[in-house]
């Protein structure tokens, strides 16, 4: 009786000890794979470089928004706009 209840006790553990293995390798490819989708790309208007969203200097202009890649090419697009206006 007691080698049943030692065999029960022993595959309880491997049950549990592969569902949290199972668990862990679920989330790291759900993790993985979130770290290799494509970012988006905006184009600066001033330089026409493409530059990474995330990283992009935000400015709304006349109800648009725009995406420069540094302070300077803001600032130039800014100025040259103006200048038009």
């Amino acid at each position: 009786m007691s080698r049943l209840i030692v065999f029960v006790f022993l595959i309880l553990i491997l049950f549990i000890t592969l569902q949290y293995l199972v668990r862990g390798m679920a989330a790291l490819k759900k993790k993985s794979s979130r770290e290799f989708e494509p970012e988006e790309l905006v184009q600066d208007p001033h330089c026409q470089t493409y530059i990474p969203k995330k990283s992009a200097l935000k400015k709304r202009i006349a109800g648009e928004l725009l995406y420069f890649c540094n302070q300077g090419c803001m600032e130039n697009y800014m100025n040259k706009t103006v200048k038009k206006g």
